[in-house]
């Protein structure tokens, strides 16, 4: 009979913690299979924050939130829209489509009291254009004019 060590037992602890962290099947079935409703199209300013070349997906800061608070979203981008094209930090107008997916209440409420979410929707971003802003230009042209 082989007698386990010290080092082996802690392990066997993680395990265990790592289990009670687990989220049920009927909650992250109810995710995965979310319906999403018709999108909404939104238009918004704001910049690039990071390009994820392999996804085709790019995280922007808002400077005006989307419906549920956030201002820091992930676009998925067209195929049309080349990430070699983009830069990051320049000021852009977003059109995307904003496709929303409500989870039941006995989710919403598994996630608030179990893990301490608060999320009653599941939201998906579809770039559909955008455009650069000239904002710093515009802005030390009229300086200009006021010191004339």
């Amino acid at each position: 009979m082989v007698k386990k060590t010290d080092a082996e037992k802690p392990a066997k602890k993680e395990k265990k913690s790592a289990k009670e962290d687990d989220i049920p099947d009927w909650v992250s079935d109810e995710i995965q299979n979310a319906k999403f409703e018709k999108p909404e199209e939104l238009k918004r300013a704001g910049y690039i924050l990071e390009i994820y070349d392999s996804d085709n997906k790019i995280d922007t800061q808002l400077y005006d939130s989307v419906e549920d608070g956030r201002h820091i979203v992930t676009l998925d981008l067209p195929k049309k829209i080349k990430t070699s094209d983009l830069e990051k930090g320049l000021v852009y107008e977003f059109t995307f489509d904003q496709h929303k997916a409500p989870l039941s209440k006995k989710v919403t409420e598994y996630l608030q009291k179990e893990k301490e979410i608060d999320m009653n929707a599941i939201y998906q971003f579809e770039l559909k254009k955008m455009e650069l802003l000239d904002v710093g230009s515009s802005a030390a042209s009229v300086d200009e004019e006021l010191e004339d």
